[in-house]
């Protein structure tokens, strides 16, 4: 049995609200967010899942969680990756709960992860690329595991990316944070034609020093890639290369990938 607490801190620390409770939490802060405060989730055990909710209008995540979480409220620039609804007003609902085994074991999207952010985590699944368009968070790595499938433009949510800064050495790593089983990756590759390239082809590589060319098609709808079920502890998106298009601009909108936690 993990105790679990949600706090609200401010910018110099200083608790604004806190909440604790056995396997499960909840919090009510009745204050606007100040710039500067950040959730925090302390948890008695290391290495659980964990249902986290850091905002009701950003919804839930089942979490890999090896360590205390600390998640920064977005303000200004940083803001505009998520819904204008998330974070704002003065009543907010958090809240958190030790997953059960039937949840943690089922079939799912396994880098699906609303909580992830920029920078270090201990929250995962965690996505991080080598270059992020001009460093703006509409932009971040992050994105492409928000579940947010929208694809049609780019720029504030919902059309929040993956962007690669014209750079062919570009690569994204979607880290599990323990070993998981997969046997099925979905992109869905941005397509704000006539602003956007595509990628012909781009090649999968595995924490198990496999890799996969796959072959893409200029398209809207998700490419799906299935295969022989294997272990991995992440997964990394590279050697992308470009169609012969006049446009610099390929993008990710969102990866999914598909498995259960190992046994």
């Amino acid at each position: 049995m993990a105790v679990l607490a949600l706090k609200v801190l401010d910018k110099n620390g200083k608790t604004r609200c806190v909440s604790s409770g056995e396997n499960q939490v909840s919090l009510v802060c009745t204050a606007e967010y100040q710039e500067g405060d950040r959730v925090v989730l302390e948890t008695s055990e290391k290495n659980i899942h964990v249902w986290l909710q850091v905002d009701d209008a950003l919804g839930s995540a089942l979490c890999y969680v090896t360590d205390n979480v600390s998640y920064d409220i977005p303000f200004g620039e940083k803001r505009i990756c998520y819904s204008p609804k998330v974070f704002s007003g003065g009543r907010h609902y958090l809240c958190a709960r030790c997953a059960r085994e039937d949840e943690i074991h089922a079939y799912r999207n396994l880098a699906l992860n609303v909580c992830d952010q920029h920078g270090e985590t201990h929250c995962y699944p965690h996505a991080f690329a080598n270059v992020e368009t001009r460093g703006e968070s509409v932009f971040a790595a992050r994105n492409a595991i928000d579940g947010v499938c929208e694809n049609r433009s780019h720029g504030e949510w919902p059309y929040e990316s993956w962007g690669i800064n014209m750079q062919d050495d570009a690569e994204m790593t979607v880290d599990f944070g323990r070993e998981v089983e997969i046997d099925k990756i979905v992109l869905y590759t941005r397509s704000d034609f006539p602003h956007d390239n595509w990628w012909q082809q781009v090649t999968l590589t595995f924490s198990d020093r496999t890799s996969v060319e796959w072959k893409l098609e200029k398209s809207r709808l998700p490419h799906t890639l299935a295969f022989k079920a294997k272990k991995v502890k992440w997964v990394k998106l590279e050697k992308l290369i470009k169609a012969d298009d006049p446009s610099p601009f390929p993008a990710l909108s969102q990866i999914e990938v598909y498995g259960r936690d190992v046994r």
